[in-house]
């Protein structure tokens, strides 16, 4: 079986560290009971009253190299611990541009785990889109995280009830239902999913926490609630949808789901299991779009000699093992038996993979490679690779590109051979 690996939340997990203040100007800012978890609460309260509301708008677009004198000179009027949290809210503001629209997260809150592990909006519009058309009318939006979810769910018309058991969470979610005007169709709930009853509503959606104190969580069961217990729960829905890490094994999806991976400008943003659907059906999803590929249960394409056009595979054609799907698309075979580039001797434009016309085959020599592309005036180099243990970087730093000229380099191997092909983007018609 080829190598389908591709170069490329929520917060039912326990609650971030604690930021550390100096000293508080205002004990009205204090609880009896002061620990980390009610300092980020009581510090977040803080930027939704007036004199917080206005801090934020004054600090927005702060540059980081302007960060301390705008610190220095707003401490002045200013409790520092509310200046610092003004300050980080900015921070995370612009940091989660890169997943919202600009509009929204200027207005929106965030936590720095909620910006890192959030469904990308385009992501969370399309899932929303699929439940609206499918008849959903109300979703149980299990650890909910800041909302982002939540929020697409909303715009499509669904009422929503939103889960998370961490308080600082549960809040930053609320104020942001409130911030997009959207309090009559979300509600927000501070409890631990497990205990909450979801009889009533069209669907539910799970979305466990896949970060630990170690970093980044692979085994589905050490997810927080585990995967286990998330497939009970959409079983006992009349529909259900479990967003999880794309990586996950095919073996284990559950026969009962429908597995749909998903693609964000050629990025593989996650996976999502479908319950209530199509049970065993397999497909790959490109946004902008969406473009869906659907499996067809096809056995792996035939090796064959390298052709005049390379074709790249959508990395979530390749999560979803899709690619025999394309090659028969494109009327293909592979590179090798073991790699997830296919060859085809005709250009059949397919948005599943990106093609490229191949000038140049070469076994693996770095020096014949520096002469060629120095002959070639190849400056603008891009280099991929797959099936190959040369990482691209290092490649570039030997064979030093200078000149007006472009080409693409893979780093692969044909037939078990490896192998350099020499190319260009392939003309889009």
């Amino acid at each position: 079986m080829y190598d389908r690996s591709h170069g490329a939340g929520s917060s039912q997990a326990a609650a971030p560290n604690p930021v550390r203040h100096r000293r508080r100007r205002r004990t009205v800012h204090r609880l009896a009971h002061n620990d980390p978890v009610n300092d980020l609460l009581l510090s977040f309260r803080a930027l939704l009253t007036p004199e917080g509301r206005a801090l934020l708008d004054e600090v927005r677009g702060t540059a980081p190299a302007d960060e301390l004198a705008v610190a220095t000179r707003l401490r002045r009027t200013h409790p520092p611990e509310l200046v610092s949290a003004a300050l980080g809210q900015a921070r995370l503001r612009q940091r989660a541009a890169a997943k919202f629209a600009a509009a929204d997260a200027e207005r929106m809150f965030f936590t720095p785990n909620g910006v890192e592990q959030s469904t990308r909006a385009a992501v969370a519009a399309y899932r929303a889109e699929r439940m609206r058309d499918a008849g959903v009318t109300s979703v149980a939006d299990l650890c909910c995280g800041i909302g982002g979810d939540a929020i697409e769910l909303a715009r499509a018309g669904i009422r929503v009830l939103a889960v998370d058991r961490d308080p600082l969470t549960a809040a930053v979610a609320r104020a942001n239902a409130e911030a997009l005007g959207l309090t009559e169709l979300i509600e927000v709930r501070e409890a631990d999913v497990t205990e909450v009853a979801t009889d009533g509503y069209d669907a539910v959606f799970v979305d466990p926490a896949r970060r630990g104190g170690r970093g980044r969580v692979f085994d589905p069961e050490a997810y927080s609630p585990p995967l286990s217990w998330a497939v009970s729960a959409a079983l006992g829905a009349p529909r259900a949808a479990l967003k999880i890490a794309p990586g996950i094994p095919h073996e284990a999806v559950p026969a009962e789901a429908e597995a749909e991976w998903i693609s964000d400008g050629g990025d593989v943003k996650e996976a999502v299991l479908w319950f209530g659907t199509a049970p065993g059906l397999v497909r790959a999803t490109l946004l902008p779009g969406p473009r869906t590929l659907v499996g067809r249960g096809l056995p792996d394409p035939e090796v064959r000699p390298v052709g005049r056009y390379l074709y790249e595979p959508d990395g979530a054609v390749i999560r979803a093992h899709l690619v025999a799907e394309v090659a028969e698309e494109v009327g293909g075979g592979l590179l090798d038996a073991t790699i997830a580039y296919i060859t085809a001797d005709e250009l059949r434009p397919t948005p599943y993979a990106t093609a490229y016309e191949i000038t140049d085959r070469m076994p693996f020599n770095v020096k014949k490679l520096k002469a060629l592309l120095r002959e070639r005036g190849v400056g603008n180099l891009t280099v991929k690779k797959r099936g190959s243990a040369v990482e691209p970087e290092e490649l570039r730093k030997k064979v030093k590109p200078q000149g007006p000229n472009a080409a693409t380099v893979f780093m692969t191997r044909v037939a078990g051979a490896p192998t350099m092909l020499i190319g260009r983007p392939a003309p889009v018609t």
